[in-house]
């Protein structure tokens, strides 16, 4: 694994990136952990998560899997406090996690709305809730 920058150092810091198993969320997991920081990829899909995770561990560092549906509340919490109460504290949170869907208004889907507002703004606050909770109480 290449050394941090000077400049950009998270040795010892760990960051949880959601929507890390693709895409740009893939790629700020990549660029968090060459700044020295363990990696904690999300997503939904538990095969491309772990693909994601093993490419990340290829350099040889710590990068955990943490599998959860953004959008479930419930399960946002879950999975933040099961994590930071057996594998330690999230420093770092990413919220990449999103998705769009294109059409003309007038055939858009009320569903297909529905979908993007709980994706890209509900998930946020589930998991910046969940990990706020955590990192308020160290300070």
């Amino acid at each position: 694994m290449p050394s941090p920058s000077p400049l950009f150092d998270l040795t010892g810091k760990t960051a949880l990136i959601t929507g890390s198993s693709l895409g740009i969320g893939r790629g700020l997991a990549k660029g968090m952990q060459e700044a020295g920081a363990t990696i904690v990829v999300n997503g939904r899909n538990a095969e491309r998560l772990t693909t994601a995770a093993d490419e990340l561990r290829g350099d040889g560092a710590t990068v955990h899997e943490l599998p959860f549906d953004v959008t479930d509340h419930a399960a946002a919490q879950a999975a933040v406090d099961g994590f930071e109460a057996n594998q330690g504290a999230i420093d770092i949170l990413i919220n990449n996690a999103g998705m769009q869907h294109r059409g003309p208004l007038e055939d858009f889907e009320a569903a297909a709305f529905e979908n993007i507002v709980t994706t890209n703004i509900t998930a946020v606050f589930n998991v910046g809730q969940a990990v706020a909770r955590h990192m308020i109480k160290r300070g």
